[in-house]
């Protein structure tokens, strides 16, 4: 990929000397289709990885899926989850699974040790190996099944990118960033989904017509809102303590949803009326470069694109100040350097 696609937007210093750069993109667009700040290149295609969960879970709930098995707001929620595989967690995927008339016998995720550590310790204590529940898209999964069972599918091949739910599930995606469904890249997935490469401006518009859907038909419009109360009201359903989509949409206090995805990516949606009295809802979405496996980079720059936005306070970046401008401490806990951000929005008219 060309190097001209990324431009620093993170520096790690050690002493007073600069250490380390992360590069990155980033869109900014209303619902209208506007593009309205990006740095790097905004139309730099790239997979959204677990930032598409939402509009992966948006045809259940748009074909009346939630009614239709008397689905909670923190069952919809885990849908569009990474959780840490806490208890909760398991409890709230397993008591959705009951709903549908399945079991964790069924996801083909596969399984991995809960991302919450005090958790996985205590799976070793009791001698209990990690089952696909604890898996952190076994929400997704579920929510698969749950469309394959109101329309009396086959599951065995549910992951085929040919098996009908993913086929709807691309196309939803498709008309929700204006993109024609033949043309998106598909891969696999961490957890053997089909996922989605795609512009980061056509995922920030996804993102800004998650978030202000008006415009979109009833059904779809209705089945958005759904989804976002969901995450917003249940954050830790979405991911799990001291995670930064968690915090995020705590801070937000009810404006503010948020998707993280491997290798870097981050979708954030803001509802309307946030940037300023009768302003459309925004989409967000960046994109790392290096893939971001510490994890220091995208929350940072996610943050200071909020601020820079005016999306975020003061005090609501005290709250995120764990995933912000920070010292950088070494074993003894003693300060050698800062990690802050190094970009500024470039604004369009």
């Amino acid at each position: 990929m060309p190097e001209t696609n990324y431009k620093p937007v993170v520096e790690v210093t050690r002493g007073n000397v600069l250490e380390s750069i992360h590069f990155g993109a980033i869109a900014v667009v209303d619902a209208t289709g506007r593009m309205l700040a990006g740095y790097g290149d905004p139309y730099t295609v790239t997979f959204l990885r677990s930032s598409s969960k939402p509009f992966q879970a948006l045809p259940l709930i748009e074909m009346g899926g939630m009614e239709y098995f008397g689905l909670s707001e923190a069952e919809v929620a885990i849908q569009c989850a990474s959780h840490s595989g806490t208890d909760a967690h398991y409890e709230v995927v397993s008591a959705f699974q009951q709903k549908v008339g399945v079991g964790e016998e069924d996801l083909k995720c596969g399984t991995h040790p809960p991302m919450h550590e005090p958790t996985w310790k205590e799976l070793i204590r009791r001698g209990e190996a990690p089952t696909p529940n604890r898996h952190n898209c076994s929400g997704k999964h579920t929510g698969m099944l749950a469309q394959i069972k109101m329309r009396s599918l086959p599951y065995e091949n549910y992951l085929d990118v040919e098996h009908p739910v993913q086929k709807t599930i691309l196309q939803t995606f498709a008309e929700m960033c204006d993109l024609d469904p033949q043309k998106v890249p598909l891969g696999m997935d961490g957890c053997s989904a089909p996922v989605f490469a795609a512009p980061l401006f056509n995922a920030a518009l996804g993102y800004a017509r998650l978030s202000d859907p008006h415009a979109l038909p009833p059904k779809r419009a209705a089945a958005c809102r759904v989804i976002t109360q969901a995450m917003m009201t249940h954050p830790d359903m979405v991911a799990g303590p001291d995670r930064f989509d968690t915090v995020l949409m705590q801070a937000g206090q009810g404006k503010i949803f948020s998707k993280m995805g491997a290798e870097g990516y981050q979708g954030i949606g803001v509802l309307p009326d946030v940037l300023e009295e009768g302003s459309p809802g925004i989409g967000i979405a960046l994109k790392i470069s290096d893939g971001d496996l510490s994890g220091r980079a995208a929350p940072l720059v996610a943050v200071e694109v909020l601020r820079q936005l005016d999306v975020l306070d003061g005090g609501q970046i005290d709250l995120l100040k764990a995933f912000y401008t920070h010292p950088v401490l070494n074993w003894r806990k003693l300060e050698i350097g800062e990690i802050q951000p190094a970009f500024n929005l470039i604004y369009f008219g």
